[in-house]
């Protein structure tokens, strides 16, 4: 199938304590959004990227690219107010594709399996999201009053998510609502059922300062088993 794979940066840096947007700020000695896109190239380089960011970060990143020799080819695509708002604008720039995966932007360490996985499945049932099992004991409640639940019912979602491209767009027709959290939400609010796939776990999404520490660990020791840009 003709597929294509949207990336989503737009993260401001506040929760990182920076003034430099987060999917900007250097890992391994590039920036964060690099890397993403050097994995999904590297996984399939016929894929076509296409970069969705704020308007107000497209010189800047354009600016990055020439400072950095970064050649990898991608659209750039002006971003929404929401998360939702720019996947939509991301859609624009899909006709004639059959397969469209939504990644985030910081999500620089996602493996070769995982994106194999997520396509491969996307193309036999029309959906796919990584998930990792919880490994940790899990509790439903607030801090005054909890319960302990069954952690082997829980998942926790990774991207990027895979889509036929039909169902996708009909998805993204909707009028946003507050309970959409990942693309497989605004799937599911059309009736379609959503498969699971693997993810992995170095997969992580780099939010806070103490995830570039671990994302530049997992780089040197190569977990991912893709190396660097």
């Amino acid at each position: 199938m003709k597929s294509c794979c949207i990336v989503v940066a737009g993260g401001s840096g506040l929760r990182m304590g920076s003034a430099i947007p987060k999917q900007f700020m250097q890992l391994a000695g590039a920036p964060i959004l690099m890397h993403t896109l050097s994995r999904i190239h590297k996984f399939d380089s016929s894929l076509k990227l296409i970069l969705v960011l704020p308007t107000s970060e497209i010189v800047a990143w354009e600016d990055l690219c020439i400072k950095n020799e970064f050649h990898i080819l991608h659209q750039i695509v002006e971003g929404g107010e929401t998360r939702f708002e720019s996947v939509q604008n991301g859609l624009k720039h899909t006709n004639g594709f059959e397969l469209i995966g939504i990644h985030d932007g910081v999500r620089p360490l996602v493996s070769y399996a995982t994106l194999k996985n997520c396509y491969e499945q996307a193309t036999a049932s029309g959906t796919a999201i990584p998930v990792l099992s919880a490994h940790e004991s899990v509790r439903k409640g607030s801090l005054s009053k909890s319960s302990p639940v069954d952690r082997s019912d829980y998942f926790f979602v990774q991207t990027p998510q895979v889509f036929k491209a039909d169902i996708l767009h009909r998805a993204y027709n909707q009028t946003w609502k507050a309970e959409f959290t990942d693309d497989a939400s605004v799937v599911e609010q059309i009736g379609v059922a959503v498969r699971l796939v693997f993810g992995n776990r170095e997969n992580i999404k780099i939010t806070f300062p103490e995830d570039l520490i671990i994302a530049e660990a997992f780089l040197k020791l190569d977990l991912s088993s893709e190396g660097s840009i």
